[in-house]
């Protein structure tokens, strides 16, 4: 069952795989848009989802997306282009369908990794995660979705959506002024960072260093020009327990600090074969089962530098009352989840 703290609710799935159902909080959240959606997402291939946007348009919704390029580009050139088919052809076929509707959609101007997962709907609400808008994404791959009714949180996305729209993000953004802030949420603290504006890898590594206990993760890549792993190395030689799961593909890579943090004393696994798993696609942390750090970014300096990307930080190391009540409940259930990952899926 998704996790409901008053307007944040969390979903880990998918439903194929023992988990939450990832699909239908997502066309549930399109469908409930009454003047506005903000979409920026790297790909969208799953038809259901698709549908919900063009309904949207239907009713008059002002429907504005951002996509990655190369999953509308044909892998290779095809001997008749005016036929249907080749690769992606699905993606190109929604986004037809889209722009059908008069809806405005562009294709991002990144050479690097359009990686963002987003909607803002009616400028008051943001849904966003780790799961792209594709049927793997929904059904095959583990995945979180969140979704936060909040006003202040959804403006931030929305101003990043429209630094999206003018062609500025990755290492070509302009850089955000302000510092993130944190705002309270039905008693959760909340943080919101974009990359590479905000520098999220260094706040991940700086919410590690408060831990004092243990940190536990489940991630599809973790590279070692990521920082993170040093910090994690640093942790554990204080004393602090590592625990956490990598997508198998990634974490046999010779980039991966797999290897060296179980070295180091860390409780690493790889994902194994299991009927009906994709990948392990979250991005996902906790910290002393007090602090969740979730969102599209993976561990890796080129998320950091050079995609687009956001994060959300949930709750605060020392809160207390209401606060601590309500994020040891969040962090809970985002730890119950990388221990599922870990006891079902692990090689």
């Amino acid at each position: 069952m998704p996790l409901k703290i008053g307007n944040v609710e969390l979903y880990m799935g998918p439903d194929n795989l023992g988990g939450d159902d990832l699909e239908t909080p997502i066309i549930d959240f399109i469908n409930g848009a009454k003047k506005y959606l903000d979409i920026a997402v790297q790909e969208i291939d799953n038809k259901k989802l698709g549908e919900a946007i063009v309904r949207a348009r239907q009713r008059n919704v002002l429907v504005k997306l951002v996509l990655e390029a190369d999953y509308l580009r044909a892998k290779t050139r095809q001997a008749a282009p005016w036929v249907p088919g080749g690769s992606h052809e699905v993606n190109r076929e929604i986004q037809n369908a889209i722009l059908r509707t008069k809806a405005h959609v562009h294709s991002d101007f990144n050479p690097q990794i359009f990686h963002q997962k987003f909607v803002v709907r009616d400028r008051e609400e943001v849904l966003t995660g780790s799961t792209n808008f594709t049927d793997t994404g929904t059904h095959k791959n583990l995945n979180n979705v969140i979704i936060v009714r909040d006003k202040d949180i959804a403006m931030q996305y929305w101003r990043e959506f429209k630094e999206i729209s003018k062609g500025r993000f990755g290492k070509d953004s302009e850089m955000h002024p302000d510092v993130p802030k944190i705002h309270t949420v039905s008693n959760l603290y909340v943080k919101v960072l974009f990359a590479p504006d905000h520098n999220p890898e260094m706040e991940i590594m700086k919410q590690m260093a408060k831990g004092k206990k243990r940190i536990d993760f489940a991630i599809f890549t973790f590279s070692k020009s990521s920082g993170i792993d040093d910090q994690m190395a640093a942790m554990m030689r204080a004393g602090v327990k590592v625990r956490g799961i990598l997508e198998v593909r990634q974490g046999r890579q010779k980039w991966a600090p797999f290897k060296d943090l179980k070295k180091e004393g860390a409780e690493l696994y790889l994902t194994g074969s299991h009927p009906g798993l994709g990948k392990l696609h979250h991005k996902l942390m906790i910290i002393d089962k007090q602090v969740v750090i979730l969102g599209s970014m993976n561990f890796t300096g080129p998320a950091t530098k050079l995609n687009d990307e956001n994060i959300l930080v949930i709750g605060q190391m020392g809160a207390t009352g209401a606060q601590k009540t309500a994020q040891e409940k969040f962090a809970q259930y985002a730890y119950d989840e990388v221990d599922r990952i870990i006891k079902k899926f692990k090689a």
